[in-house]
């Protein structure tokens, strides 16, 4: 059997492309606040993330020759572009106007506890004692967070439900793409994915006359926070261990709490910031476990 040839080395260390990666998702609660402040609705920013990147997913499965999905296969990945795209994209960014970006962005992180779950209720998948573990630190730290607040972060059951919501739609990232990532290449999939989500958010959405500033921000959204973001995880994890992508990638809520302190004056009180270690850590137990590696969600 011939041994399949080694994947060339990527001109910049694969180590850095996952650390752009989380830097460039770090970004997107800063970008959808900034839209949003100049007087975007959140699902409009919403949609013009998905159909910004879509047609540039699209324009890169064309220019591969990517084969893109058929029969099932595309009815799925529809169906996933409704859950995945138009649900997570809209709530997430409606975390980010009813509790602030860091908030918005740690609550992401309970995605890895949601796949232990669904794992455990779908898959059969069994429920060790790490498993069982992590689950326990993340609604631990979501009561701390919620109990604790902090200076420019609103704690509201509505910035809970929202982030929760996209924590949940971000963690169906693992069930889709363990069974089409490894048979398509994922900027096809994305391709179908995220235009039917811009489709399905269309009659929610209120348009309104955008400043340069906002089509500005709503454009580092699609081609850094979401295409460019993706490329470049993607292109980091062919070298990289996924344990040690996994860690690497859990800066992004660093990151964005450390420009929502610095660009909006969002600080987490301690108690809240006790409350995002937690959901932190418990992402990390998860992510970098010796059998489960896969369930750190691919791409945001």
């Amino acid at each position: 059997m011939t041994p399949r040839p080694a994947l060339p080395a990527p001109p910049i260390p694969a180590p850095l492309l996952i650390l752009a990666a989380a830097v460039l998702w770090g970004l997107l609660g800063i970008l959808g606040k900034q839209a949003q402040a100049a007087g975007l609705d959140p699902l409009e920013v919403a949609f013009w993330r998905a159909a910004l990147a879509g047609g540039l997913y699209a324009a890169h499965a064309a220019v591969t020759r990517a084969r893109l999905p058929r029969g099932r296969d595309l009815v799925i990945t529809a169906a996933f572009g409704v859950a995945g795209v138009s649900i997570f994209y809209g709530s997430y960014q409606l975390a980010v106007r009813a509790g602030g970006a860091s908030l918005a962005s740690v609550l992401l992180y309970t995605a890895p506890a949601f796949v232990a779950v669904m794992g455990w209720a779908i898959l059969r998948e069994r429920l060790a004692r790490r498993e069982l573990l992590a689950v326990a630190g993340t609604l631990g730290g979501i009561a701390l967070i919620s109990l604790g607040g902090g200076q420019g972060v609103t704690v509201t059951p509505a910035a809970l439900a929202w982030g929760l919501t996209a924590g949940f739609t971000y963690s169906l990232y693992y069930l889709y793409g363990k069974a089409f990532f490894t048979r398509y290449a994922p900027p096809a999939l994305l391709a179908v994915a995220l235009p039917v989500g811009a489709v399905v958010l269309l009659p929610f959405v209120t348009f309104t006359a955008k400043t340069p500033g906002a089509w500005g921000s709503l454009g580092a959204i699609a081609v850094f926070s979401t295409y460019l973001a993706y490329l470049a995880y993607s292109w980091g994890l062919r070298h990289l261990p996924a344990t040690r992508a996994s860690v690497i990638a859990s800066l992004e809520p660093v990151v964005a709490a450390t420009l929502a302190a610095l660009l909006f004056g969002e600080r987490l009180s301690a108690l809240a910031l006790l409350g995002a270690g937690l959901v932190i850590g418990a992402a990390l137990l998860l992510s970098v476990g010796p059998s489960d590696t896969e369930r750190h969600p691919p791409t945001e």
